[in-house]
């Protein structure tokens, strides 16, 4: 199984609006169910210039996607955030590693940013073992930060810092 990460081209959308129709990618996102084409189309169309978004496929299919922002803001342009979601048939697989590996090669060798900054649900434990094992730490959490599936959510703050 040889996973592919690229930038996310047009043609990707539907597949892109498909991942995120998963429970999972809904249930471990800030995203709702029943995404629709059009909202897939308004937020990959034209991405700013310090937005960025990819994905892996394996055998031509999209199994992953993640997008991450460089902060603009002066005093915080050495700052990037991110988001990311696997297909709900590949979690576990490796898949999340290989979207994290190329965009943290993005981020410390050619965007200069040195902290980049997440949120993750309290318990999304296969989430926050993954983000550890590339090195981000919790630094705090954020009481009923969410509405999921009819109850309040808490989050944590999650952070890495480049040498």
């Amino acid at each position: 199984m040889e996973v592919t990460v690229r930038h996310v081209e047009r043609k990707d959308i539907e597949a892109i609006k498909e991942l995120y129709a998963g429970q999972n990618a809904y249930s471990g996102t800030l995203q709702l169910p029943f995404p629709s084409f059009s909202l897939w189309e308004k937020r990959l169309s034209g991405l700013p210039d310090n937005v960025y978004s990819l994905l892996a496929e394996i055998d031509g299919e999209v199994v992953g996607q993640i997008g991450f922002e460089v902060i603009t803001r002066p005093r915080r342009r050495h700052v990037a955030t991110f988001g990311m979601a696997v297909s709900d048939g590949y979690q576990g697989k490796g898949i999340g590693s290989k979207l994290l590996s190329a965009m943290l090669d993005m981020t410390d060798n050619w965007l200069n940013v040195k902290r980049i900054e997440l949120t993750v649900y309290t318990d999304n434990h296969a989430a926050i073992a993954l983000y550890e094992k590339h090195g981000f730490a919790i630094e705090g959490e954020a009481v009923d930060y969410a509405f999921r599936n009819g109850k309040y959510v808490n989050t944590y703050y999650m952070a890495r810092m480049s040498s």
